[in-house]
């Protein structure tokens, strides 16, 4: 009797879709920029103003955990006596600092390779394979060119009614849609988009553990359809963007898995975005060029807003 043997295959995993910039692309939507839209983000200066649009990063802020930010100013070999006067000719006075700290503090752009899902990240690529603890060897943050583009602020806050929204409270796609169209604002392929919401304003300094704990921001859904509008970065004035908790039925920061992953579209965090609300700035050159770590995931960053 011949017996035939039936081999069982595991189930596939869903295969992964190159990048449409190339299955070698480590940049994602940074590809959108070209020196023609870097000049007509240049043409939007009309008052000479700018902004900075990182806040100010203080030691021991509220940070997701268990990130956290250590600063020491000293003065090796000297501690400001005259050691060095013998061999400099004059008496030298220096002060130098050391940080230790997480890159993902405060102000920040997340980089492709921050956030996947199943062991997979940006284009195909598998952590197992670049994620190594000496740094990464794909993604990295150095990798990214200078990000000079149309900037676009939506202000939620105004949208909502409220000088700042509530921690937990959900931005949906039609909620973005209102406002952008009462506001005049009308998105470009290739925009950095800011969302407004008030909160860090409202609560960094004066409910600190609040801020840390629960914010507001955008839900799986909104995520997507800001994904559609096809932009190199999406950042919000707080530290994470989504919704935190997430709203029911949503993935916790799943957005970053439709924004980093899946579109190449780098996430801004904690951006100082009440002045431009204030003053209703809602189209501005965003110029940022983050500190080239060389396989860092991500970078606290100053980006400038020009108009």
């Amino acid at each position: 009797m011949v017996m035939s043997l039936m081999l069982v295959r595991p189930a596939m995993a869903e295969e992964c879709t190159p990048s449409k910039w190339g299955a070698d692309d480590e940049i994602g939507a940074a590809n959108l920029i070209s020196e023609k839209t870097v000049l007509a983000a240049a043409g939007l200066i009309k008052q000479g103003k700018r902004h900075g649009l990182g806040i100010t990063i203080k030691p021991d802020m509220p940070s997701y955990p268990p990130r956290y930010a250590k600063l020491q100013v000293v003065q090796p070999g000297q501690q400001f006596r005259e050691t060095q006067e013998h061999a400099l000719g004059w008496p030298l006075s220096a002060n130098d600092d050391m940080v230790q700290m997480w890159l993902g503090t405060g102000p920040q752009i997340d980089g492709l390779g921050h956030l996947g899902e199943d062991g997979t990240f940006y284009n195909c690529n598998k952590g197992k394979d670049f994620a190594a603890m000496t740094g990464m060897t794909k993604l990295g943050i150095h990798k990214v060119p200078p990000l000079v583009a149309r900037g676009v602020m939506v202000d939620m806050a105004r949208h909502f009614g409220v000088k700042a929204m509530q921690g937990g409270q959900a931005i949906e796609a039609e909620d973005i849609k209102a406002a952008a169209r009462a506001q005049g604002v009308r998105f470009q392929k290739g925009d950095i988009i800011l969302l407004h919401t008030g909160y860090t304003d409202a609560t960094l300094e004066s409910a600190p553990e609040k801020w840390g704990a629960t914010i507001p921001g955008i839900s799986n859904a909104a995520a997507e359809y800001l994904a559609t509008l096809e932009p190199v970065a999406v950042g919000a004035d707080t530290w994470g963007v989504e919704a935190v908790p997430a709203k029911k039925g949503d993935k916790l920061f799943y957005g970053h898995v439709t924004f980093l992953k899946e579109n190449g579209i780098y996430i801004l965090e904690t951006m100082n975005t009440g002045r431009l609300a204030q003053e209703k700035v809602h189209e501005f050159m965003f110029v940022l060029g983050q500190a080239k770590l060389q396989g860092a995931v991500q970078m606290i960053i100053n980006p400038i807003a020009l108009w």
